[in-house]
């Protein structure tokens, strides 16, 4: 069964301390990239919101870190995320390899860009 999280520092706080450090840093660069966020969990995993609806997930796994959904983003941004693409919808950031911050900081943005454009 699932453990269930009441909170994004209590989910954080169930990996080891490299993970930790890994997810607390996403966190941190997403939250920079998106002003004005809020956080909440979502579907058992820390969701970044803007106005309170969702804007970019992230999860921990055992051999890697995952950020949802994948931005359109434009050709720059789409190009630097083929590496990364798992599925459709998911970017995934091995362990054990540098994570590309930055890249996940551009990510939230476009996300961010995109959720602030469609209108309700």
């Amino acid at each position: 069964m699932a453990q269930h999280f009441e909170s994004v520092e209590e989910y954080i706080a169930s990996f080891p301390a490299d993970v930790r450090e890994i997810l607390q840093e996403i966190r941190r660069r997403c939250h920079t990239a998106v002003p004005g966020s809020g956080e909440t969990m979502s579907y058992g995993i820390p969701t970044i919101t803007i106005d309170g609806k969702y804007v970019v997930y992230f999860a921990g796994w055992a051999h890697h870190v995952s950020v949802y959904p994948v931005p359109d983003g434009g050709e720059s941004l789409s190009a630097d995320l083929v590496p990364y693409r798992a599925a459709k919808g998911t970017l995934k950031f091995p362990l054990g390899k540098p994570v590309p911050y930055e890249l996940i900081g551009k990510v939230a943005a476009a996300l961010a860009g995109e959720r602030r454009g469609r209108t309700p």
